[in-house]
């Protein structure tokens, strides 16, 4: 069966049952809190599970000259009915080690009771006690179904524990609670499920109707009748004993077992009489203490937490699905009047958000787009360029929407050549990174009828930053030019961490780089090189700006733009406000922690990250800094004196300045061409220079260095930067 069938069955089995599940949980809850405070009171005897009633019973005897009955419940606790020496009439729990009385038993509670029998049948009587036993089967299938999706998405029951991957927050915490109460979910479904069918005697033969109990043979008694039945006979397997009322010999203690009812003489201590209880009464009663709790606190508080999951779980349930459904497809032209051809593999609906944005522009740009899942695939009359936008699930699988794509693609061949790409989306945690993308990739390069138009990309944690990327190769190869900004592929943010500014430098007519420094929270983790994502409007439009970390609080150079929406807003703070915004780790561009020797390259606000680079340069790794600047400033002093602070203290080699405003007009680039032999030293030894800035400037510098390095007969700057020696960060 397809893992669409289990999905569709879970959900339409949790919608069903969502609202009764919710009820029966909360008055689960409830009763779990009321079993274990049974378990406080102080009536069970100390060694309960050694006495016998060989060692009890005389001492009950002895203690009340007249008892009637002897009963012990769920909880071992003994109530006592007898007549004292004094004639008074005794209904209380008792010791049985020396017959002392301990308390007087109390009925539960009229809320205990309301909420037990809202539990039990909804205050409907045999209706609602059907009705229940229902609820309890649907979760039982809710149960099974949770669990066949989870050995799907892991692949396989070994590796049913092993890392989840985080998507967002439902989706995560729904697999990982699920996980750890499913046992006891399971037990409460089918205990449940057990009682309410024993309650319409579901299990009961039509020929036991009558007689309920079966009776053991004299034969069989006389084999076990070789020691009295009070010396071998547990006080804690016992229900309740009803006392002879005379001491005529045939008078008889009438004793109920938790597996059979049996007539002691009480004169010899022997069985006169047995009678087993059906197998189906000894489940029943076993279920019951399954389902309550009521034999063990420690089980009656995992019942508890296992409620509040199946609380936690009819939510994340539901979110998940209104997340899937806000991806859903919606398409303004038919498949065949479209051009361009938009075919989605999505488990979640993370990757069909993507495909939806990319729709959007290219309607908004007139084009006739067909958006639709990979498993719909078809012969496309007047398709001129199909785009593949797919998540892998599992390890290397596909997602439910695309896990028949392989073996349609080979049933249906376009009538024309048709350009083709992919873009792959999953997570590095697993080892079979983009595995579904780049089969598809595979499959369609060698289709006759399929001419590539670019190169595969994939997409770690759905980054819209990486995302952006296969938009610039578009941009760069397409008429139709699409938004390489990444906050129109990014969710709108949500749980945005509060920062608290604590100085701001000033602007002036000739100083338009700002310092700002913000405190972020102690439990925060962040280095030189991550990213600030700050949202100036509170909506969806992000800046994005490199971190220095700086005293242990998060450091940015800010140049103020004109009408700039985030250098704007930045530049309006003052020491003491508060800013939302997130941290994005950005592992790709921190200091190496083994290059022999590392050159930072940078020309206004991409000074940020090397300043805290140094800083943290505890190592003492030989660093040199190359940064241009317009002219002469306060902001360009102060870095001057960060520097010589730093070179004192070894954690800087040099500082090297371009000034290209300045009398002699000096470019980084005439710095890099000046030290030709340093860089070109630098890169055969295994040094690596990092880059941040403006785009152009990077491939300017790039330019810089491809040159030496051709006339110096080294490898050339690609090499270099596929072996990691060429780090950038650069807008």
């Amino acid at each position: 069966m397809t893992l669409s069938f289990w999905r569709y069955a879970h959900l339409a089995l949790a919608l069903f049952s969502s609202l009764f599940l919710i009820l029966a949980s909360v008055t689960g809850i409830i009763l779990a809190v009321d079993a274990v405070q049974e378990k406080t009171l102080p009536y069970k005897a100390a060694d309960f599970n050694t006495l016998t009633l060989e060692k009890t019973l005389p001492i009950l005897k002895k203690s009340y000259p007249e008892i009637t009955e002897l009963s012990v419940d769920y909880n071992q606790f003994v109530t006592l009915q007898a007549i004292d020496e004094d004639g008074n009439d005794i209904n209380a729990y008792i010791d049985p080690k020396t017959g002392k009385k301990l308390g007087t038993p109390v009925k539960k509670s009229e809320f205990i009771q309301w909420i037990t029998s809202l539990h039990r049948s909804l205050f409907l009587h045999e209706t609602g006690r059907f009705f229940v036993g229902v609820i309890s089967f649907l979760l039982l299938l809710i149960s099974i179904s949770g669990f066949v999706l989870v050995l799907k998405r892991q692949k396989g029951i070994r590796n049913f524990f092993s890392k989840v991957v985080k998507e967002y927050f439902a989706q995560y915490y729904h697999v990982i609670l699920g996980r750890i109460a499913l046992i006891p979910i399971l037990a409460i479904a089918l205990t449940g499920t057990y009682l309410s069918l024993e309650r319409f005697n579901f299990f009961m033969p039509k020929d036991e109707k009558a007689k309920d109990k079966i009776e053991t043979s004299k034969a069989d008694l006389s084999k076990n009748n070789k020691v009295s039945f009070f010396k071998n006979t547990l006080l804690s397997d016992v229900k309740k004993i009803e006392f002879p009322f005379t001491e005529d010999p045939e008078e008889y203690f009438i004793i109920e077992l938790k597996d059979r009812e049996v007539e002691v003489n009480q004169g010899t201590g022997m069985v006169t009489s047995e009678k087993l209880s059906p197998i189906r009464a000894q489940f029943a009663a076993l279920s019951l203490d399954l389902h309550t709790g009521r034999i063990n606190g420690i089980w009656a508080v995992i019942l508890g937490l296992a409620c509040i999951n199946i609380l936690f779980f009819v939510y994340s349930g539901f979110a998940i699905t209104l997340k899937r459904r806000s991806s859903r497809i919606k398409n303004k032209f038919k498949a065949a009047e479209s051009n361009y051809i938009l075919l989605a593999g999505s488990e979640n609906g993370s990757s069909l958000r993507f495909a939806n944005a990319v729709q959007k522009q290219l309607i908004a740009a007139g084009k006739k787009v067909f958006l639709t899942e990979l498993n719909n695939f078809k012969a496309f009359p007047k398709a001129e360029h199909i785009i593949v936008f797919t998540s892998t699930h599992g390890l290397g699988d596909a997602p439910s929407n695309g896990n028949k794509f392989l073996s349609i693609l080979k049933k249906y061949t376009q009538e024309h050549k048709t350009l083709f790409s992919v873009v792959g989306f999953g997570s590095k945690a697993y080892p079979d990174f983009c595995g579904f993308a780049k089969k598809v990739d595979a499959l369609l390069e060698n289709q006759s009828w399929a001419e590539r138009f670019l190169p595969m990309h994939t997409v770690n944690d759905k980054s819209a930053e990486e995302f952006v990327e296969w938009i610039k190769l578009w941009n760069a190869k397409n008429q139709v030019v699409l938004s390489a900004t990444p906050s129109l592929y990014n969710e709108v943010p949500k749980g945005l961490e509060k920062l608290m500014v604590l100085d701001k430098t000033p602007v002036s007519e000739t100083e338009h780089t700002f310092l700002l420094t913000l405190r972020a929270g102690s439990r925060t983790k962040f280095t030189s090189g991550d990213l600030l994502a700050v949202y100036p409007a509170n909506d969806n439009r992000e800046r994005l700006y490199s971190i220095g970390k700086h005293t242990g609080n998060i450091q940015l150079v800010v140049k103020l733009h004109p009408f700039g929406l985030g250098s704007g807003f930045l530049n309006k703070l003052e020491p003491g406000d508060t800013i939302k915004a997130r941290i994005l780790k950005n592992a790709a561009f921190h200091l190496p922690k083994k290059a022999p020797k590392v050159v930072f390259i940078s020309n206004g606000t991409g000074i940020a990250p090397f300043l805290g680079m140094i800083e943290q340069n505890k190592a003492k790794t030989e660093l040199h800094l190359y940064s241009g600047f317009r002219m002469e400033t306060p902001t360009l002093s102060a870095y001057k004196k960060f520097a010589g602070i730093m070179i004192e203290k070894q954690h800087l080699e040099n500082f090297n300045i371009a000034l290209s405003r300045e009398e002699e007009h000096i470019y980084v680039m005439d710095l890099i061409k000046r030290d030709a032999s340093f860089f070109i030293n630098l890169l055969q030894e295994g040094g690596v220079i990092m880059i941040c800035g403006s785009v152009q400037m990077q491939l300017d510098v790039e330019n810089i260095l491809d040159e030496l390095c051709l006339t110096s007969n080294s490898k050339n700057i690609t090499e270099y930067k596929r072996n990691g020696q060429l780090l950038t960060d650069c807008y």
